[in-house]
Parts: structure tokens; C-alpha cells; sequence
């Protein structure tokens, strides 16, 4: 997972969401970084509403991760 103080951009290759505690829907992205790797990142409920695959985030240092 993502921390707050990390860095990066790359591109959603997934979507996804589970009740994995049995009481809060938690919703997924994986994201395809720009060096390759992936990542899961756990977004609120508003952002992935607005997010599909294939759509590009970009995530600053002390920031949330925004569509780029």
C-alpha cells in the first residue's frame, strides 16, 4: 500500500472493493507505475466513482493521489 509520503504517477489497471472486515466497503485501485511495478493504492469512496481504468493518477510527496 501507499503511504502519505510517498511519490509517484502511473496509469489504473484495476479497480476493486471488499468488505474485507465484514463491515467497511473498502475500495482498490492497482496502479501500473511509470518504472513498471505496481502498486495498491486505497482510495475513498467519491475518487473511485470518478476513476475507470486506463485513467492516468499522479501523487506528490504530503499530497493524495489526483487524477494527472
Amino acid at each position: 500500500m501507499t503511504t502519505h509520503e510517498d511519490a509517484w504517477s502511473g496509469t489504473i489497471v484495476k479497480k476493486s472493493r471488499a468488505l474485507l472486515d465484514g463491515s467497511n466497503l473498502y475500495r482498490r485501485l492497482k496502479i501500473r507505475l511509470d518504472d513498471g511495478t505496481q502498486r495498491d493504492v486505497k482510495v475513498g469512496r467519491d475518487m473511485w466513482r470518478q476513476l475507470e481504468v486506463g485513467d492516468r493518477l499522479v501523487k506528490r510527496q504530503g499530497e493524495d493521489p489526483r487524477r494527472g
